[in-house]
């Protein structure tokens, strides 16, 4: 009788981790195109770029809506997620993923920047309002609901002589910008936690 190898299965082993749905998609919140690369709105964005580059995720693939990127974080599967709208029409990258992975809204967090918060403060929460933020607001208008986790960024509150579109649209002063990056540094990790641990357990340490 002829000896069984497992080596056959390799490939349909490997086939089967990729057709699995993600644990998490991860949606940086930012505006496409160079003149908005360096402003406040898009600490999301730095955000993604920061777990692409860490985790060797390409972000190659793309849709109408949004950039994609696939890889593991903490030996879990995820989606990595850039939404090619603006800020204020998020919603439609977030019913496209959650339509193309078939999951549901709790594989989903959202990272944007937040105004409410000091430059280096971070923020997770398992659900909650918009806060005034417009990106959230067309997600919850999207989805239906506000039951969705977040990881807010720090960017600071404008000054009493600016609004605050001017100010998320704006770019960092040096040491606020030294600032967000560490912050971002550790959102990285958060991401990390919530993958191995929870979603409140990562609130517990990095919060």
């Amino acid at each position: 009788m002829p000896r069984f190898s497992l080596d056959i299965l390799k490939p349909l082993i490997g086939q089967r981790k990729s057709n699995e749905p993600p644990g998490l998609i991860i949606v940086g919140l930012g505006n496409s195109g160079p003149e908005y690369r360096n402003t406040r709105h898009n600490a999301g964005f730095w955000c993604i770029d920061l777990l692409a580059r860490r985790h060797g995720i390409k972000m190659a693939r793309g849709h109408r809506t949004t950039h994609l990127g696939e890889g593991e974080i903490a030996g879990q599967r995820v989606v990595l997620s850039k939404p090619r709208t603006f800020v204020n029409r998020t919603g439609q990258a977030a019913a496209y993923l959650l339509a193309r992975y078939r999951v549901k809204r709790d594989r989903l967090l959202f990272v944007y920047d937040d105004t409410a918060l000091p430059p280096g403060k971070i923020r997770l929460r398992p659900e909650g309002s918009a806060g005034g933020h417009n990106g959230i607001k067309s997600i919850i208008s999207s989805l239906g609901t506000q039951e969705f986790a977040r990881l807010r960024i720090g960017v600071g509150q404008p000054e009493s002589s600016a609004g605050r579109i001017n100010h998320v649209l704006g770019e960092f002063r040096p040491d606020d910008k030294r600032l967000v990056v560490d912050a971002i540094e550790r959102a990285a990790e958060a991401i990390a936690t919530i993958l191995t641990d929870g979603v409140n357990e990562a609130m517990n340490r990095h919060n």
